[in-house]
């Protein structure tokens, strides 16, 4: 499970980015004010960091800044009312990564955060080339559309596909089912049907079934990760 450090104070924005962020199966520490926010930041490991620019006793950008001096290279996403070129492009020379001017939608956000972990390729013990993703002995490859696991050929319909890839590219992380059917089926979760949990099963059965170790498994009432 990833973990990011939200520097926000406004508690109402911050209650909205923390719920909605653990939805999809991030760890998320809020920080009202920037000297909090910079001591948690120096002190514990986090895979990104959610800055806002205009924040009590140290702002956003300052933060980032003495990070970026101390040669922590944590992806910073910066949050602001503020959307001048001006304003991005001071907030991107002290070191941020990306920016997202408030007010915004959080499809948008969490968008953005994903962009930044697949650029960092935070993934565990998942091995990436041009063309193929590896989890274990589970090998994917994206130009043959191929499927293998212990050597073995496993033929997958297309969506079965798309739901493997998603795991391989999201290892050690939970998804949950309204995340699964917005990436794999393009549309919001509707809580009526159970197409995640059928094509969850689907793929165990071929990914799973006479190799032993288990691969996915079910957070109940969350979602399913791949561990």
């Amino acid at each position: 499970m990833y973990k990011i450090g939200l520097a926000e104070d406004d508690p109402k924005i911050a209650l909205l980015i923390k719920s909605g962020l653990e939805e999809n199966g991030y760890q998320v520490n809020t920080y009202p004010d920037g000297q909090s926010a910079l001591n948690a930041f120096q002190s514990e490991s986090f895979q990104l960091l959610i800055l806002d620019v205009m924040m009590p006793k140290i702002s956003g950008i300052a933060i980032c800044q003495q990070l970026r001096e101390q040669q922590n290279h944590t992806p910073i996403l910066m949050l602001t009312a503020l959307g001048t070129i001006d304003d991005k492009v001071n907030g991107l020379a002290m070191g941020a990564d990306d920016y997202l001017v408030k007010p915004f939608h959080f499809r948008e956000l969490l968008a953005r955060i994903e962009a930044l972990l697949r650029r960092q390729n935070l993934s565990g013990n998942i091995k990436q080339s041009n063309s193929q993703l590896q989890f274990e002995d589970l090998v994917l490859d994206i130009q043959s559309k191929e499927v293998k696991r212990a050597g073995t050929l496993i033929e997958l319909t297309a969506k079965e596909f798309h739901l493997l890839e998603l795991f391989l590219r999201n290892p050690n992380r939970l998804l949950s089912r309204q995340y699964i059917a917005e990436q794999v089926w393009e549309v919001s979760f509707d809580t009526g049907t159970n197409v995640v949990d059928v094509y969850i099963n689907f793929l165990r059965n071929k990914i799973e079934k006479g190799f032993g170790r288990k691969l996915i498994h079910t957070k109940i009432g969350m979602g399913y990760i791949l561990k």
